[in-house]
């Protein structure tokens, strides 16, 4: 199956690529869309996680559940919206931990391009979601996925920092060699979790650690 996407990518996931489960979910997708449901993000956007940041490149990982599902939100990215957009409520206390962590103001844009293209992977186990249908598509093969793009990380990768952020993302610590590689785990930002995000300094962190792996810090300021 030829899949659009960084070609670092296609090379390491093809055989995700190429087993039936993968085939069900484009299937899926397609009779979606016949039936004029509408898919967030646009087609062109849905590996835009993958196009700006190359396997080679990936320094953190940072995982989200699924994309926003209201018009205008989703870009692909985890956690991340268009400029222009509203900053969802989670992405607004990221930024507050933020501004306490390291001292510096946002700027208040809530596109986060600039992380990506750094060597942040904004991940999301559902790369998709059907419009106002929050966790639509769970079911549907992308965990199989993007489970395999977290392994195909901690294989081909080293020292990378994995920020998993609330239960669903910190199950996925078992994907993960801990002897490669840096996990953070914290409470998930979103205000449901009554603030218990705030406190983490995951970002300063991941930055001592990036120093002390002799890579270049993440320059978090929006």
């Amino acid at each position: 199956m030829d899949v659009k996407i960084e070609q670092s990518w296609k090379e390491a996931l093809q055989s995700e690529f190429e087993k039936p489960y993968f085939a069900e979910l484009v299937r899926y997708l397609h009779g979606e869309k016949a039936a004029g449901k509408t898919i967030y993000p646009p087609g062109p956007l849905i590996f835009r996680a993958f196009d700006l940041t190359p396997l080679p490149d990936v320094k953190v990982v940072i995982l989200g559940q699924d994309p926003y599902h209201q018009r205008g939100q989703a870009m692909g990215l985890s956690f991340s919206v268009p400029e222009g957009v509203k900053a969802p409520p989670s992405l607004v206390n990221i930024f507050k931990e933020i501004s306490t962590d390291l001292g510096i103001t946002m700027s208040g844009s809530p596109n986060l391009e600039p992380w990506a293209r750094q060597g942040v992977l904004l991940l999301n186990a559902m790369l998709t979601v059907q419009e106002g249908l929050a966790g639509s598509h769970k079911a549907i093969g992308w965990q199989t996925f993007t489970d395999a793009v977290i392994r195909t990380v901690s294989e081909r990768c080293n020292g990378v920092v994995f920020l998993l952020w609330g239960n669903f993302a910190r199950a996925k610590k078992e994907l993960i060699d801990l002897e490669r590689h840096h996990v953070l785990e914290a409470a998930h930002p979103s205000p449901l979790a009554g603030g218990a995000f705030f406190g983490c300094r995951h970002f300063s962190n991941t930055n001592e650690i990036l120093i002390s792996e002799g890579k270049t810090p993440i320059n978090w300021k929006i």
